[in-house]
């Protein structure tokens, strides 16, 4: 029996070594790549999180930003965001595409060949670091994205750093521009749905999210002279032509996701009172194409209901409040993921000259932001609204409060932009919200994700107290008074 056992062991021994001898040649499939191609990985990323940030926008960034509002699972509604349920949580959004495009900058700068795709990588970085830090305040930032060679535990990056320090948001502007202007090869750039390969558009894309995270940190930070250097040299996107969007279609699989989903998940949001109300004080037309009338209307009328509802005590009627319009749904080809637009930069250029930090005509750039964003929304504009109540210097209102008012309405399903844009200003003004779960607070920042608490516990530790607890009502660095 011994002899057996031994006998046994010994076979065992061999077909061990055997099988593990030569498994990884075995098992590794001849036919695939050893990497992704960056060509793949910049479409990849451009547009998961241009689609990805879109549905957050209309599921949860417009609640935040009362442009609609939640019938039921509405607990974010009701600024309970650590209960994200339809939406609301970006944060696995921005990290998994910030990691992707790390691996694009990293094989920028180690293959001579690929190496038209590092100012495009170093822009998208910038990019996607300012949505970040701009919702949570302090994240983990640069020990974060370089999965394989990097630690799985990263340390939180004060905003101000992941502003203002090497390998920033600003300073990989500034490289991302170099990059692209230092670059000779005749290689041109694949995957970029975007811009279509045209490395002068990517500089203009800096440079106008040069401008727009310049007016963000305004407050803390003097930046009159650089925003005035970019004014002065005109190179940022400045006409619709020139927006950083991409086109959701009309069929699977790039339809806006909203036209994928059960009809029930639709119609639980409706406009909200406070943009019904904007919006009919402006007489604007574009109600119309952000919303329907309601179904129990004598005529087009529209009507809003007031955010954060308790749906358990509330009886609400679908048929008396009015939905999202066809083009979130029916016809999505009128939909874009935006980036950045020509609107949305002359409405910073308004606000900085208003404010003093750069020269420019205030009116003259507020006027031609409202004209693009109308026609970035394929909506007539009223022949008499910017001499009506959206006149740059109407009665009861300011000129500030005009110019963000307008970004605000135009930034609708953008993310979540109308609600930094309120944190950063104040304007518009928001509605107290019906049964707040926050004790009727606006939130100021997002919740860190419960994941972070589980794999990342003794940083996110750090962070949860630095935030009162990981509270929602602790400003972020721009934001401090």
């Amino acid at each position: 029996m011994k002899n057996i056992l031994y006998l046994f062991s010994f076979f065992a021994l061999v077909l061990t070594t055997s099988c593990t001898k030569d498994f990884e040649d075995i098992n590794t499939n001849p036919n695939a790549p050893n990497a992704v191609q960056p060509s793949l990985l910049l479409r990849q990323v451009i547009y998961d999180f241009g689609e990805q940030m879109s549905y957050e926008g209309f599921v949860a960034g417009d609640l935040l930003s009362q442009h609609r509002t939640a019938l039921d699972f509405n607990l974010f509604d009701r600024h309970a965001l650590k209960s994200p349920q339809l939406g609301g949580n970006p944060w696995p959004v921005f990290y998994t595409n910030l990691r992707d495009n790390e691996i694009i900058l990293n094989q920028s700068r180690s293959i001579n060949t690929f190496a038209v795709y590092e100012g495009p990588a170093l822009i998208l970085k910038a990019y996607m670091a300012a949505g970040l830090t701009d919702l949570f305040g302090d994240v983990p930032y640069s020990e974060a994205f370089n999965g394989i060679e990097g630690t799985a535990t990263p340390t939180y990056d004060s905003q101000e750093s992941i502003y203002m320090d090497d390998n920033g948001i600003l300073d990989n502007l500034d490289k991302g521009i170099i990059a692209i202007e230092n670059y000779s090869q005749s290689i041109s750039l694949e995957g970029d749905i975007l811009f279509n390969g045209d490395l002068e558009a990517w500089v203009k894309f800096a440079n106008a999210l040069k401008i727009k995270a310049l007016l963000r940190i305004s407050d803390k930070i003097d930046v009159s002279s650089q925003l005035q250097a970019i004014a002065t040299e005109g190179n940022y996107i400045s006409s619709n032509s020139e927006n950083a969007i991409f086109n959701f279609t009309n069929t699977d699989p790039n339809s806006f996701r909203l036209a994928q989903l059960r009809i029930g998940d639709f119609n639980n949001f409706v406009l909200s009172e406070t943009m019904e109300n904007i919006l009919i004080d402006l007489d604007d037309s574009r109600i119309n194409t952000f919303f329907k009338p309601f179904a129990n209307a004598a005529a087009s009328e529209f009507n809003g209901l007031i955010n954060g509802i308790d749906a358990s005590s509330t009886s609400i009627a679908l048929s008396d409040y009015s939905l999202a319009s066809s083009a979130f749904r029916e016809d999505t080809s009128v939909l874009d993921a935006n980036f950045i637009t020509s609107w949305e930069v002359h409405f910073a250029l308004a606000e900085a000259a208003q404010k003093g930090l750069t020269t420019g005509n205030a009116q003259d750039l507020y006027e031609t932001g409202v004209t693009q964003a109308f026609e970035y929304w394929q909506t007539e504009m009223p022949i008499n609204y910017l001499t009506g109540n959206a006149a740059f210097n109407a009665t009861n209102t300011t000129p500030l409060e005009q110019i963000i008012t307008q970004k605000w309405i135009a930034n609708i399903i953008n993310g979540y932009e109308g609600w930094v844009e309120y944190r950063r200003t104040g304007f518009p003004e928001f509605n107290a919200i019906s049964a707040s779960l926050n004790n009727n607070l606006i939130p100021v920042r997002m919740p860190y994700p419960a994941e972070e608490e589980a794999l990342n516990a003794e940083n996110y530790q750090e962070a949860s107290s630095a935030t009162n607890s990981n509270s929602i009502n602790v400003p972020v660095w721009w934001d401090e008074n």
